[in-house]
């Protein structure tokens, strides 16, 4: 098994944790973001639209976008579960891996694009972080309820979260989650757990 990705990429990151949680590794080859080894031919082949990570298995399947492909791990490789069993946890999943990626990630990352590459548009800033005020009231509302996004245990959420949220704090964004104190307290659950850390590089 063979994973092409890139250490700092948030999408390479949700499927390292995910092997992490299973106690599983893969052949990590590096793709050069800087130079731009991820429009080359041989990694359009694997990924028709130029970014990472893309999974290759030893029997020559390959699978690319994040999610799928930490869907397809849970389901395929031995380990704990991060797919909840009950129906309406499985719901409350999926709602909060889409809430993530409709809502949340986009804003996040124009914050955290302007901070890591010192443009410093403050325009950009303040636009992003309006809009992350939206999803983490919403996930603020139900993290009082339960421990995790989809119940009392890690799930597939979380890898999907974690990524965005470990860059925001990473680049002094930390007032701007504060004042949701539920979500600090997850925050705190998830970014302690030791396969995030592996993932993140700490």
């Amino acid at each position: 098994m063979k994973l092409y990705g890139n250490p700092m990429s948030t999408c390479t990151r949700k499927v390292l944790t995910v092997l992490a949680e299973k106690g599983r590794e893969a052949e990590f080859i590096h793709i050069d973001l800087q130079k731009h080894e991820q429009k080359s031919p041989a990694h359009l082949a694997r990924q028709p639209f130029g970014v990472v990570p893309a999974l290759e298995l030893d029997d020559g399947f390959i699978l690319y976008e994040s999610r799928a492909i930490a869907r397809f791990l849970d389901r395929t490789l031995p380990g704990p579960q991060l797919t909840p069993r009950d129906d309406r946890g499985y719901a409350l999943m999926e709602q909060f891996m889409g809430v993530e990626q409709s809502y949340f990630s986009g804003p996040a990352m124009k914050i955290v694009m302007e901070r890591f590459f010192g443009t410093h548009n403050e325009e950009n800033i303040a636009k992003g972080r309006e809009g992350v005020k939206r999803p983490l009231e919403v996930i603020d509302a139900e993290l009082a309820k339960r421990p995790y996004l989809a119940g009392n245990d890690f799930t597939l959420a979380e890898v999907c979260w974690a990524p965005y949220m470990e860059y925001l704090f990473a680049v002094g964004e930390k007032d701007l989650v504060a004042p949701y104190k539920n979500v600090m307290a997850w925050w705190d659950r998830v970014s302690n757990r030791p396969s995030v850390k592996k993932s993140h590089g700490r």
